[in-house]
């Protein structure tokens, strides 16, 4: 019944030929139209899965109330002089501040006014006296510096340390460290190396390098979800603010961008590059596998014709089904075309081994339409059969919580249902219209019976090794030798700027992205947690509202006062000298240099005194706009930090409702919720240290959230659902195959080959430590797809008395379509992109398997029929 409809079908699409062109015509302006109005495609992985799932209720809950955690652009500043860093990130914060067109706002969390103030008051008590007392030992040179903050005044400073070393009045020890930073200074501007001096690393000393070698900007984008790229006008106007920082212009400080915004707008466009790019190259060079197939234009063009107008349809479907596609169902295109083709392909080389000639050009087209028509009953139930059952594994995705699949399956089983019509209806019409010649010659491929004949000839011993190969498979699959790489980064393009930057965060334990969160409803139970959160093994640090909070204020704010009634006096001197000119500094080095040739006995070689003295022999004869160079450099970020440390000076007590609002909106939802953010240790986690990492803090906090979090669960989600869906898609092909074919042998003998395709892509993918992720895991729905295709057209046939499978016209259109399949993927696995590359590669292997089972493994699992209809 189903062939007779079939036919009837095909014989009225091709005599009204021109009436379907037309209609399919308008179908696609009208599906055109419907995608650019509703078609939308993000690269959130965060929304490849089910809001439905607590995991993913409590990821969401977060974002919401802690929204700023969340689409935001992070500039990361890289300076050898910290000072330098944080006056460029002061300068960045003010310009973004400003561009309110671009920009909601920027900040610096190490430049916040609250944590400058109270930056001694978070030192350990030891510490901090340790500190303290270095800074009220150089009170004398701090006065006097203070007076006059020049190398004029710094030289001058100086002299009173020779001095005091005359008199044996100063332990040169003490200030080691310092002289030693200010004679690496001076070592280099005599060499014409100029280089600012750093007064941070001088008066803090080792405090200054646990911030680490980068600064932090933070800036909440204003998107234009209207283009391609949302994030891409902010970007730029970031871009142009960096360049205009006279540092970064002067080349002292780098400055890298990064950030979740950046990141997504870079794989958008790296994926569709690597999409558009092979959805192309699949239809140049599938176009020349067909003319190998086909041998002609007039059944190429409308081989190529109809896969466009069904992806055009079936886009035009994905745009009202689903809306906004996401990095695993935007690959529905290049499935589509993958298989789509595959009917096609069956149709039109059985249509061309038709027996049936035209002996001239008026019963060319009465042939044409008595060839289709066989054509349409001879092969026509074998398509239906293989594109339902095509569907039927795609669509076994849909009940799943992976949304990333779940589309893929809903677009892609629909897609079969359209390649379907499309081959049975536009197909027969555009040959009408084009009306190719029938050369039966060119149908299959004869010399291969021989292969046939070998092939049942040793039938048991190929079996046999298909047996063990199968056995090694389960193996891997049941001891789980196939690992699942749920880490987002990892399906990334490294080579991109937003993840080069990013990949300078994962080195830093203080700026690790692989954080987990867990909610307290009191201050008492967010400090109980975290106490038990900082003994676990696996935690470097743990952050909440309470840690801006300094501990011990008691002891250390009286510490300071005593520092400050020193060092506040000395610091607030308002008469303040003018800037020198070349030839006081001239002199003021002279004097310099001759107390030291005054002292040179007593210096040792790598005294950083006698090293001042060797450089200043050099400086003292060079120009006087070198010298005014020096100058600069050596003294230009010593007001900036004798301003600081007055800051630092004059701290108050601090409880959480000091903590400024900016600050406590990262740690507080509004209804009183406390935010503890947990680190953990080591840079550049793989699967198994996050792993660890969350289960240890859910021994804790059971219902704790994060990027770590969401890792872990979405790839238990992952693996569950394909676990599910691969059980329901065998159940569903098994009935389908089994209404189809009426015997449960010829089930078996459709599903064995398929089931031995995907065990033999296990050990290949193991052999080659290849992990399944969010993108290549599309490779289990293709594989149904694909197998099920080509292994019921030998299966059908051979039912109907085919006994030399490899030389049959179906083995023709099965390699050819194998070919075009593999080409498309071929430019997946070229891209670069990492996750869409994985795919293609996958995507390659799986194909690979299922080639060599259906070509080898099928025709020596048939036996021969009695009846051979070849």
């Amino acid at each position: 019944m189903v062939s007779a409809l079939i036919r009837r079908i095909v014989e009225f699409c091709s005599r009204h030929a021109w009436l379907v062109f037309i209609v399919y015509l308008l179908l696609a302006i009208v599906s055109i139209f419907v995608t650019s109005k509703k078609l939308d495609i993000t690269t959130d992985t965060t929304k490849m899965f089910s809001t439905k799932m607590p995991w993913k209720q409590r990821s969401d809950w977060m974002g919401k109330n802690f929204p700023n955690r969340e689409g935001i652009l992070v500039a990361i500043i890289e300076a050898k002089i910290p000072e330098e860093r944080e006056l460029s990130a002061e300068i960045l914060v003010n310009q973004l501040n400003q561009d309110k067109k671009h920009f909601y706002f920027a900040s610096s969390p190490e430049n916040n006014p609250f944590l400058v103030k109270n930056g001694l008051m978070f030192l350990d008590p030891p510490v901090l006296d340790q500190t303290l007392n270095t800074i009220i030992r150089a009170q004398p040179f701090l006065s006097s510096l203070a007076a006059d903050t020049s190398a004029r005044g710094l030289f001058d400073t100086l002299g009173m340390v020779v001095e005091g070393i005359k008199e044996n009045q100063v332990d040169l020890e003490q200030y080691k460290n310092e002289l030693n930073g200010f004679a690496k200074t001076l070592e280099k501007a005599s060499q014409r190396d100029f280089e600012p001096f750093s007064w941070e690393k001088s008066l803090s000393g080792e405090l200054s390098s646990l911030a680490g070698r980068y600064q932090i900007v933070v800036a909440k984008p204003k998107m234009d979800l209207t283009s391609l790229q949302p994030s891409g006008e902010a970007v730029a106007s970031l871009k142009k603010a960096i360049s205009s920082i006279s540092y970064v212009q002067r080349g002292d400080v780098k400055i890298h961008i990064t950030g979740d915004a950046k990141i997504n707008d870079e794989e958008f466009s790296t994926v569709m590059d690597g999409m558009v790019l092979g959805l192309f190259a699949s239809f140049v060079l599938v176009a020349g596998w067909l003319f190998l197939a086909v041998k002609t234009w007039r059944i190429i063009l409308p081989i190529l014709y109809v896969l466009l107008i069904g992806l055009i349809l079936t886009t035009g479907f994905a745009s009202i089904a689903v809306g906004t596609l996401n990095l695993i169902s935007v690959s529905f295109a290049i499935l589509f075309v993958s298989i789509a083709v595959d009917f096609a392909i069956q149709f039109s080389v059985r249509f061309r081994g038709q027996d049936i000639q035209a002996d001239d050009n008026t019963n060319k087209r009465q042939s044409t339409l008595l060839a289709l028509s066989k054509t349409g009953y001879d092969t026509g139930h074998q398509i239906f059969t293989a594109s339902v059952a095509a569907a039927a594994g795609f669509l076994a995705f849909t009940p799943t919580n992976f949304v990333g699949v779940k589309q893929l399956g809903l677009i892609a089983g629909t897609g079969m249902i359209i390649a379907l019509i499309c081959t049975l209806t536009l197909l027969p019409a555009m040959l009408t219209i084009l009306q190719p010649k029938i050369v039966q010659a060119m149908a299959g491929f004869p010399r291969l019976k021989s292969v046939d004949n070998k092939f049942r000839h040793y039938r048991w011993y190929i079996l046999a090794v298909y047996a063990v190969i199968a056995v090694i498979g389960i193996f891997f699959l049941v001891d789980q030798k196939v690992s699942f790489d749920a880490d987002p980064f990892h399906t990334k393009d490294t080579h991109s700027e937003g993840m080069k930057a990013l990949q300078l965060l994962m080195n830093d334990p203080n700026t690790n992205p692989y954080t987990a969160d867990v909610m307290a409803k009191s201050p008492e139970e967010a400090k109980k947690l975290v106490d038990q959160i900082g003994q676990l093994s696996s935690v470097q640090n743990v952050i909440w509202l309470g840690s801006f909070v300094p501990e011990d204020q008691k002891i250390k704010i009286p510490m300071i006062r005593d520092a400050a009634s020193v060092l506040l006096n000395t610091l607030s001197n308002t008469s303040i000298k003018s800037r020198p000119s070349a030839l006081e500094l001239r002199q003021s080095m002279q004097k310099m240099l001759d107390k030291l040739n005054s002292v040179q006995n007593i210096l040792t070689s790598d005294s950083p005194l006698e090293r001042i003295r060797l450089a200043l022999q050099k400086i003292v004869s060079m120009s006087d706009n070198d010298l005014m160079k020096i100058n600069d450099d050596l003294v230009r970020f010593l007001g900036f930090q004798l301003h600081h440390l007055e800051i630092m000076l004059t701290p108050s007590a601090v409880s959480l409702t000091d903590v400024p609002k900016d600050l406590a909106n990262e740690y507080r939802t509004k209804d009183g919720l406390y935010r503890i953010e947990i680190y953990p240790k080591g840079t550049n986690l793989d699967n198994e240290q996050i792993a660890t990492f969350v289960k240890q803090i859910r021994s804790v906090a059971p219902e704790a959230a994060g990027t770590s979090v969401d890792i872990i669960e979405s790839a238990n989600t992952v693996v569950h659902a394909f676990i599910i869906a691969a059980v329901m898609a065998i159940i569903t092909l098994a009935i389908i195959i089994f209404i189809a074919l009426r015997r449960i042998l010829d089930m078996c003998l459709v599903l064995m080959p398929l089931i031995l395709s995907g065990l033999m892509t296990i050990i290949v993918i193991v052999l080659i430590d290849q992990p399944l992720n969010f993108a290549n895991i599309i490779t289990l729905p293709l594989l149904l797809g694909v197998g099920v295709s080509f292994n019921i057209y030998f299966v059908m046939n051979w039912r109907e008395g085919l006994s030399n499978p490899l030389s049959s016209p179906t083995a023709r259109a099965v390699l050819f379509s194998a070919l075009t399949t593999g080409t498309a993927f071929g430019s997946l696995a070229a891209s670069a992109h990492p996750g869409t590359a994985s795919m293609g590669l996958l995507l390659l292997i799986s194909l690979g398997c299922t080639l060599v089972a259906t070509l080898i493994f099928v025709p020596a699992l048939l036996p021969k029929r009695d009846i051979d209809r070849e």
